[in-house]
């Protein structure tokens, strides 16, 4: 194995720094663009606060010291975003915010890749509202295996 296949993504990122810089890119991101206006409704007007938790979340969870966990106990991620309608259109901007972080930060193929299999599937898990399309194919599916 090599050093960079052993570092944790805390590490490859650079670190606070890293960290740092790939949430205000994202945020950033998301205050900008129209087609993220959704998720961007879902925010306090000031992000400060939403950026702060963020970078003290994937501080700890890249592999850095616990500041999320210290500062406010288990994440419990998804039953602090049950509030907040988050279906695939919101999940799928806010992805769309991180790959816009992603190259903004300019990060290595590698990293990103690596990076993108940890986030990809959080950001699914905090929908907490039915997609109609998916919601129609299972009821079809279902049917069909009546017949």
């Amino acid at each position: 194995m090599t050093e960079q296949e052993s570092a944790s993504l805390y590490q490859r990122l650079g670190g606070e720094q890293g960290v740092h810089r790939l949430v205000d890119a994202f945020y950033q991101i998301m205050d900008s663009r129209p087609d993220t206006a959704g998720v961007r409704a879902l925010h306090p007007e000031d992000m400060s606060s939403s950026n702060q938790k963020l970078f003290m979340y994937f501080f700890g969870w890249f592999g850095g010291p616990p500041l999320f966990t210290d500062a406010y106990g288990h994440p419990r991620l998804r039953a602090r975003h049950l509030p907040f309608k988050i279906d695939v259109s919101e999940r799928d901007q806010w992805l769309l915010c991180m790959a816009g972080a992603f190259k903004q930060i300019d990060l290595d193929m590698q990293l990103a890749e690596d990076l993108w299999d940890k986030i990809a599937p959080m950001a699914d898990h905090m929908r907490n509202q039915d997609d109609p399309a998916l919601s129609c194919s299972a009821e079809v599916d279902s049917a069909e295996k009546s017949d």
